[in-house]
């Protein structure tokens, strides 16, 4: 692939009056790596260069004008980077900080990751000479229900938190450095420990993964005996375990990697039940009242507008009477109204029943627009 670099490795030559692009490798252009690239894509004074080992892969890349550059070779894809972004799967996170820790980085690069976990990348990293370059762990919160570069937009950072785990070792220039290039995201930027970062997202991320796929493995076990289980595990159901529905290979090495954690949080998990199982054992309906009312309480109290790991659900069900034609209706209306709809979905359409409607919608202000509107055309509309 050094043909797509044509004229790359000499454009440091190139005049002395120009100030030199600041240059940031994207190892892994999917919807993080994709969506990083979009924020410094075609901003002056910015190179980005993608990398995949797949060419097929950089050939997407390309086509669809992702990056700048793209290229199989990680040691043409690093060379002169000023940032090196690593959004490959936690599990392969070590063998590239090896591999780049084997190349000739450019003095001062920065080199940060956007896995799920913190604490074992930056301990890995710590422990290797890196020639002159800082890794500085990186988490940005943030996801869809969608997958890879088709699916990158430049503003899904935005409003959402970006941690950032540095250590007593990191140079407070190279930091301030990642945190300016990252303002281009629009994301709030924390800064926590490592080992902080694991407990905390291993309890309101990792451990409700585990929580949904072990709920619908339960019931997927009833069904066996029963197809009812399934035909009523419709609705609310469907949608609280819906994260049960995660790419398999990641979850597995988010979960492995996080070990210690999980195993920790699933004992309080179980004390929990037990405790429940106890309140019901002994018919004490307060203290399941009480139960409701405390979570209630907490959750009250959660930020709605932020983005998280977990993507939003935005989602609506509307009424409509079972004509041709309606659902191409309803669906111009929301368009000639620019209202952005992923998905829809027919539940239920019978002969002198009015059919259901599932409406999904990427942002929460395109659903608030549309059950206004549909809301105003006379269309009973619920949630």
């Amino acid at each position: 692939m050094a043909g797509d670099f044509d004229g790359f490795a000499n454009k440091k030559n190139e005049g002395t009056s120009a100030k030199p692009k600041t240059r940031i490798a994207i190892f892994g252009v999917g919807l993080i790596g994709g969506s990083l690239a979009l924020c410094w894509k075609g901003k002056p004074g910015y190179e980005v260069v993608g990398h995949s080992v797949n060419p097929a892969s950089v050939e997407k890349y390309k086509a669809l004008g992702v990056v700048d550059v793209a290229t199989t070779s990680i040691a043409e894809a690093a060379m002169d980077a000023d940032f090196i972004f690593l959004c490959v799967p936690v599990g392969k996170l070590n063998d590239y900080v090896d591999e780049l820790a084997r190349l000739p980085l450019k003095p001062g690069c920065v080199l940060t990751d956007v896995g799920s976990t913190k604490a074992s990348v930056v301990a890995h990293a710590q422990r290797l000479e890196l020639n002159g370059a800082v890794f500085i762990g990186g988490h940005p919160m943030a996801g869809s229900e969608r997958s890879g570069v088709e699916a990158a937009t430049a503003d899904l950072f935005e409003n959402a938190y970006y941690v950032l785990t540095p250590t007593d070792r990191t140079p407070p220039e190279a930091l301030n450095r990642l945190e300016e290039l990252l303002r281009w995201t629009r994301a709030k930027i924390v800064k926590t420990d490592s080992a902080l970062h694991d407990e905390i997202v291993g309890a309101i991320s990792h451990l409700p993964h585990i929580i949904a796929v072990a709920l619908v493995n339960q019931i997927a076990a009833y069904n066996e005996t029963n197809d009812l289980y399934r035909s009523l595990a419709a609705g609310g159901f469907r949608d609280i375990t819906r994260i049960a529905s995660s790419d398999p290979t990641i979850w597995r090495d988010i979960l492995l990697n996080n070990r210690d954690v999980l195993l920790r949080l699933l004992q309080d998990w179980r004390k929990s039940m037990d405790r429940f199982a106890a309140l019901l054992e002994a018919g004490d309906g307060e203290g399941v009242a009480e139960q409701f009312r405390l979570a209630g309480r907490f959750r009250s109290q959660l930020p709605e507008r932020r983005k998280g790991m977990i993507s939003s659900l935005y989602e609506c069900y509307v009424n409509v009477p079972d004509q041709p034609g309606i659902i191409g209706k309803i669906a111009t209306e929301l368009g000639q109204e620019k209202i952005n709809l992923s998905n829809l979905h027919i539940i239920e359409s019978r002969e002198d029943v009015p059919g259901v409607l599932r409406l999904s919608f990427r942002q929460g202000n395109d659903l608030e627009r549309a059950v206004a509107l549909l809301q105003a055309l006379g269309y009973e509309v619920f949630f």
